[in-house]
C-alpha cells in the first residue's frame, strides 16, 4: 500500500549536474528514513546515500563531496543532488524505504553520464 516514484534523471555531460527527487504515497502515517541505491550494468545494486534513524546521513566514499541527500518536513520527499558527475556515475538510480516492517523500492530512473 506504499507507492515510492523516482523523477530527475536524465542524459548528462561529465561535470554536469542533476536533480533526483523521490515521492512516497500511499497509507503512510509515520515518518521513515529513506536512501538512494544505484546499480549499473553488470554490477550489484549499492549504496549512494541515506539518512540514518537518529536523522544523520551515509554517503559512500565515491560521492562524498558530490552528492547532498534532503528531504522535507513529512519525510515522505527525499532528493539527490547529484555534482560533478562522471561517467562511472551510469546507473538506475533507485529510492527505498520501510514502513510498518515492509522494504520499499521505486521504479528507478535512468542517469547517464558521457565523457
Amino acid at each position: 500500500q506504499v507507492q515510492l516514484v523516482e523523477s530527475g534523471g536524465g542524459l548528462v555531460q561529465a561535470g554536469g549536474s542533476l536533480r533526483l527527487s523521490c515521492v512516497a504515497s500511499g497509507t503512510i502515517f509515520g515518518g521513515t528514513a529513506m536512501g538512494w541505491y544505484r546499480q549499473a550494468p553488470g554490477k550489484q545494486r549499492e549504496l549512494v546515500a541515506r539518512f540514518t534513524d537518529g536523522g544523520g546521513t551515509n554517503y559512500a566514499d565515491s560521492v562524498k563531496g558530490r552528492f547532498t541527500i534532503s528531504r522535507d518536513n513529512t519525510r515522505k520527499r527525499v532528493f539527490l543532488q547529484m555534482n560533478s558527475l562522471t561517467p562511472e556515475d551510469t546507473a538506475v538510480y533507485y529510492c527505498s524505504g520501510s514502513w510498518y516492517g515492509s522494504n520499499y523500492w521505486g521504479q528507478g530512473t535512468q542517469v547517464s553520464v558521457s565523457a
